[in-house]
């Protein structure tokens, strides 16, 4: 059985919000884009095929590097939403800005290495060489002074001498694993302009009590559901590549999927292997 390409497209089409539908024109309108699919990227990233807000309001064409560019409207909903908590914000699918529902953050959450304290859980994952030297001290430095704007938060955690590379790792690092988030933009630095940072059980404290009923298993499935809902149809070696859960999770995952009836095994038209879409499609 082919998957029929005139639905892929059109499921497509709406589940990026491209024309024929109006590209999104205010905060609320891109809270609502976010809040239908559960997770999008902020810029689209090469390789990954998932809907992103730039996409959603300039079209499908690559990010300006022209800082007038109407498209860039999104970086100003992005900024003026760090501190509303109407979505979760952070560097976390691929180490990439990914934008997170509400209601979707804690499935994220339940896969992280997080247990339910955030004085002690940071410590274990260093100790077992999960979590870089630069990683603790930041993580540290922010439990003891609580938020801080890049700049401070470097220099009390006594990376100032460090490679830039170290700091942004480190900032990743913790990002990715739902224990740190931007939750504001200072006009600090050299281009007035520095995110600030504050531990995620601090700025959503009912968060980890959240994840905490949800099983390892249906996390997973939540995610890859969503996913395929919004690209319809992809290859196993996709869905690994955004999530990085190994090969082996993955196939479990999807599994369980074929099995209820909401994906199933196909081939196609264009491309060899096998591939996996909504069933329907």
């Amino acid at each position: 059985m082919l998957i029929d390409l005139k639905k892929l497209h059109s499921h497509r089409l709406r589940s990026f919000h491209l024309p024929p539908a109006k590209r999104l024109s205010s905060p609320n309108q891109a809270l609502t884009f976010i809040n239908k699919r559960g997770f999008v990227y902020f810029w689209p990233i090469k390789g990954i095929d998932l809907p992103s807000l730039w996409t959603a309001v300039a079209g499908e064409r690559p990010v300006a590097d022209k800082h007038d560019d109407p498209g860039h409207i999104t970086w100003g909903w992005k900024d003026g939403a760090l501190d509303k908590k109407v979505w979760y914000y952070g560097k976390i699918l691929r180490g990439k800005a990914t934008l997170i529902s509400l209601d979707v953050a804690p499935y994220f959450y339940a896969l992280s290495e997080n247990y339910g304290s955030p004085e002690e859980d940071y410590l274990i994952a260093y100790q077992e060489g999960r979590l870089t030297q630069a990683s603790k001290q930041v993580y540290e430095t922010l439990l003891e002074h609580g938020a801080l704007n890049t700049l401070d938060l470097r220099k009390l955690s006594k990376l100032s001498n460090a490679k830039d590379s170290v700091f942004n790792k480190a900032l990743e690092q913790l990002q990715k694993d739902f224990k740190i988030l931007p939750v504001g933009v200072a006009p600090a630095g050299a281009w007035k302009y520095s995110h600030i940072y504050e531990i995620v059980t601090r700025h959503y404290p009912n968060l980890p009590e959240q994840a905490r009923v949800i099983k390892e298993s249906q996390a997973c499935a939540k995610l890859v559901g969503l996913y395929f809902d919004m690209v319809g149809a992809a290859q196993l070696r996709d869905v690994n590549k955004l999530f990085d859960w190994g090969n082996e999770e993955t196939k479990k995952v999807v599994g369980r999927l074929l099995e209820s009836g909401k994906l199933s095994v196909t081939q196609h038209p264009k491309y060899d292997g096998e591939w996996i879409a909504l069933a329907g499609l």
